[in-house]
C-alpha cells in the first residue's frame, strides 16, 4: 500500500496546476473542458486514484464510462500499472455505456421483472431490423418507408407519452414497436437501445447505488446516455466528466451538442479547464485554431516546429507513389514507421495506398473494423452458436438452417417450420444445435467443438474456399475457448458472454485494428484517428467533396470542420496536407479545399504550385502516364512472383497488371482478367 501511495504522489507531482485542481476537486458535479492534447486520460486516472486512496472510495462504488472499448481498456491498464493490487472483478463498472449496462442487467438488476432471464442475448441493429421485418410479415402490418425503418423505430421508441403514439404517416409503426418489444422478450434478446433503456428504468426502484460517475469524452453523450447518467445521479452518485466540445464528431449518432451547458444547468456543475496542449508544435496549434469552434485559444508549450506543408498531386495514384518515397526518406532519417500516419475521409481511399505501399515494401496497417459479421462463414457459425445457447432465438435458427452457402439448403419458410416443430429428422444441424447444452461438457476444445457440429458437412471440403473457411472457424473457436479460460467462466456462461461482447464491440478476427507498438505506417479515416497521436501526419484529399464532404446544412458543415480539427491536432511535429487536380471521385472539386485557404499563409510551405502559374494538365498527365508505365514494367518483371487468392478460382499467379486491370492464371481455370476495383483478389 505504501509503494502505491508513493507512486500516486509521484503522479500528482507531475500534474500541472489545472490538472491538479481537477483531480482534487470535491464538487458534487464537475465538468472539465479539456483542450486537445492536454492530458485528459492522465487526469481521469489521477481522479480515480485520488477517490480510491484519499477518499477511500471502493472501485466497486465507481462507474467509469467511456465511448470505446479501447479507451476503457487503456484506463484499466494504466490503473493496474499504478496499482497492481487491483483485481478485475472490482472494475466491472469500468467500460462503455453499453457494457456497463449489460453488466448491471446480468449481475445487479432484477431483469426478470421485465420478462427476461439473466441469459439474454445482445443483438446488433441489423439483426433487430431482420426481426422487425419478420414481425411485419407475420402480422401483416402496414409500414411505410421501410428504407428508413431503423431511424423511424428509434424515434418511435423514444416517445413516452401514450397520447403522442400516433404515426404521422398513418401506418402501424407503434403497433410494430409494441410487437417487436414482445418478440424480443419472447426470444430473450435485447438491442443496444434496450440495454440502456431497461437499465435506466430498473435503476428507478433499485437499491443499487454508486458513489461516483467518472465520464470520459462527455461531449459525445446522447439523450439516452444522459438519462442513464441522470438516474444514477438522482440515486446519490457524484459526477466528474471530462471532454472537449471541439471534438464532437458523432452528432449523426445523436450526441448532444450542448451537453456542457446541460450538465451545468441540471447539476450546478462546477466548470474547470485543461488549457495546455503538450502534444503539437505551436505552428500546428495556430493552424488548428482556425477550425476551433468553442473555448479560448489553444495554449501550447512546445516550440514552433516546421511549417505545414501543402502538396498538389495530379491524382491519388501519383500521390501514393510520392508518399511511398517520402515515407522511406523519413524512415531513413530516423523516424519510426509507427510515428507516421495518413488520414483520409473515406475508407475506400486506402486501397491505392495499400497497393502502392505493398509493391514498395512500406510496412503499413489499415484501421478497418472488419468483424465476425463481415465474414460469411463466421457470421453463419455465430448464428449456429446463438441458437444452440438459446433455442428461443428463432431468427438465428432459421438463418443457420436456410443459409444458401452453409445451411441445410432449405427455404426460409421450411426452416421456420423445422425450428417451430423442432423437426430433428430433417436436419442433422438442428439436432446438433438442440443437443448442444446437454452435451457441451464434451466440447471443451476446438476439435471436439468442430466435430460436435459436424462443420465439415457444411463447409464443403471440395470447394476452393474450404481450407480458408475451416481455418477461420477454428480460429474463432479458439478465441472463444481462450475467452472462457481467461475469464474463469463456466463454459456456457463464457460462450454467452463472448457472443454478447462480439455484438457490442465486434471481434476483429482479421486483426486489422491499429497496433500502436507495431513499426508500421498507420492508414485510417479521420474518424478513426480520434484519441491518437503521431510525429508525422499526412491528411490527403483535402478537396471539396472529400474534406469537407458535401453537406446539407450548417450542422453537418460544423461537424466536418470539427473532424478536420481532430485530424490536425493528432500531429506532434510535422503536418502535411494534400489535394488533387484530377481527384477521380464523383462530385469532388479538382482544386484545394477552402480548409487549406483558411490557414494563414505564414504557417504554410506551399509546394502545391501557388506561385508557379497555370497548371499544365497535359504535361502533368504525360508525366503520370510515364510513371505508371515504369511501375507497370517493374511489376511485369516480377509478376511471376506475385501470388493471389480468389474466392471462386482459388490460388493463382499474376501474369500481367497495371493500375486498372490484372490478369491471373489459375490452375484448372486458365487465365482470367479482372478490373482491379472489382476483382476480390487477395494478394499473398
Amino acid at each position: 500500500m505504501e509503494s502505491i501511495w508513493t507512486e500516486y504522489e509521484k503522479e500528482l507531482e507531475r500534474l500541472n496546476p489545472y490538472q491538479k485542481e481537477a483531480v482534487l476537486d470535491d464538487s458534487d458535479a464537475c465538468v472539465v473542458k479539456a483542450n486537445v492534447g492536454s492530458g485528459k486520460t492522465t487526469v481521469l486516472i489521477g481522479k480515480i486514484l485520488y477517490l480510491h486512496y484519499v477518499k477511500q472510495i471502493s472501485y466497486k462504488d465507481m462507474v467509469v464510462l467511456t465511448f470505446t472499448n479501447k479507451a476503457a481498456n487503456e484506463i484499466r491498464e494504466r490503473l493496474i500499472n499504478v496499482d497492481n493490487n487491483v483485481i478485475s472483478e472490482e472494475l466491472c463498472g469500468f467500460g462503455t455505456f453499453h457494457s456497463v449496462a449489460l453488466w448491471m442487467l446480468r449481475s445487479v438488476l432484477p431483469v426478470e421483472t421485465l420478462g427476461y432471464t439473466k441469459e439474454f442475448q445482445v443483438i446488433e441493429p441489423d439483426e433487430e431490423m431482420d426481426l422487425a421485418l419478420e414481425v411485419i410479415l407475420r402480422e401483416k402490418l402496414n409500414i411505410k418507408y421501410k428504407n428508413r425503418l431503423k431511424k423511424r423505430l428509434e424515434q418511435a421508441v423514444a416517445v413516452r407519452d401514450e397520447e403522442k403514439k400516433v404515426s404521422r404517416y398513418k401506418d402501424d409503426l407503434f403497433t410494430l414497436v409494441r410487437l417487436l418489444k414482445e418478440e424480443k422478450i419472447k426470444q430473450n434478446k435485447m438491442s443496444f437501445f434496450d440495454l440502456l433503456f431497461y437499465t435506466t428504468q430498473l435503476l428507478d426502484d433499485s437499491p443499487v447505488k454508486f458513489q461516483w460517475i467518472i465520464l470520459d469524452e462527455v461531449q459525445d453523450s446522447d439523450e439516452m446516455q444522459m438519462e442513464f447518467i441522470d438516474r444514477m445521479k438522482r440515486n446519490g452518485a457524484r459526477l466528474f466528466a471530462v471532454g472537449d466540445p471541439n471534438q464532437v464528431i458523432y452528432s449523426w449518432r445523436g450526441s448532444v451538442l450542448n451537453v456542457f451547458y446541460t450538465l451545468k444547468k441540471c447539476y450546478q456543475a462546477k466548470e474547470l479547464s485543461l488549457p495546455i496542449n503538450y502534444r503539437s508544435s505551436s505552428l500546428i496549434l495556430e493552424a488548428a485554431r482556425c477550425f476551433q469552434q468553442t473555448g479560448s485559444g489553444l495554449a501550447g508549450i512546445r516550440e514552433s516546429g516546421g511549417k505545414i506543408l501543402v502538396k498538389r498531386h495530379y491524382d491519388p495514384f501519383s500521390e501514393a507513389g510520392y508518399l511511398a518515397d517520402r515515407i522511406r526518406e523519413l524512415h531513413e532519417s530516423g523516424i519510426p514507421y509507427k510515428e507516421i500516419a495518413i488520414f483520409y475521409r473515406l475508407q475506400n481511399q486506402s486501397q491505392i495506398l495499400e497497393d502502392v505501399f505493398g509493391r514498395n515494401e512500406i510496412p503499413f496497417e489499415v484501421s478497418l473494423k472488419k468483424t465476425i459479421q463481415d465474414i460469411p462463414v463466421l457470421n453463419w457459425v455465430m448464428k449456429v452458436f446463438r441458437y444452440s445457447l438459446n433455442p428461443e432465438d428463432r431468427t438465428s435458427g432459421v438463418y443457420a438452417l436456410s443459409n444458401k452457402e452453409f445451411g441445410e439448403h432449405v427455404s426460409v419458410k421450411e426452416a421456420g417450420r423445422m425450428i417451430g416443430e423442432k423437426d430433428r429428422e430433417k436436419s442433422p444441424l438442428l439436432c446438433r444445435m438442440l443437443d448442444f447444452k446437454e452435451l457441451c461438457g464434451e466440447c471443451r476444445d476446438v476439435s471436439a467443438l468442430y466435430t460436435h457440429f459436424e462443420f465439415d458437412r457444411y463447409l464443403h471440403p471440395a470447394s476452393a474456399a474450404y481450407q480458408e473457411n475451416k481455418n477461420a472457424v477454428c480460429t474463432l473457436m479458439e478465441i472463444i475457448l481462450e475467452y472462457v479460460r481467461e475469464n474463469h467462466l463456466d463454459f456456457l456462461d463464457g460462450m454467452r458472454d463472448f457472443i454478447n461482447s462480439s455484438a457490442l464491440y465486434g471481434i476483429n478476427i482479421l486483426k486489422r485494428e491499429i497496433n500502436s507498438e507495431a513499426d508500421s505506417v498507420k492508414l485510417m479515416t479521420l474518424h478513426a484517428s480520434k484519441g491518437l497521436e503521431f510525429s508525422h501526419v499526412f491528411i490527403i484529399g483535402v478537396n471539396y467533396g472529400l474534406i469537407p464532404l458535401r453537406t446539407k446544412g450548417m450542422e453537418e458543415e460544423d461537424e466536418e470542420r470539427r473532424l478536420f480539427f481532430v485530424g490536425i491536432t493528432r500531429a506532434k511535429d510535422q503536418l502535411e496536407l494534400s489535394y488533387y487536380i484530377n481527384p477521380g471521385y464523383n462530385r469532388v472539386e479538382p482544386e484545394a479545399s477552402s480548409y487549406i485557404r483558411r490557414i494563414p499563409g505564414h504557417l504554410i510551405e506551399d509546394e502545391g504550385g501557388k506561385n508557379e502559374g497555370p497548371v499544365n494538365l497535359q504535361e502533368m498527365k504525360r508525366q503520370i502516364v510515364e510513371m505508371r508505365g515504369r511501375k507497370g514494367s517493374e511489376r511485369a518483371g516480377t509478376a511471376a512472383d506475385i501470388q493471389v487468392k480468389h474466392r471462386k478460382y482459388g490460388l493463382g499467379t499474376v501474369i500481367r497488371e497495371d493500375d486498372m486491370m490484372v490478369e491471373v492464371e489459375f490452375e484448372g481455370y486458365g487465365i482470367k482478367e479482372f478490373m482491379k476495383c472489382f476483382s476480390e483478389l487477395e494478394y499473398l
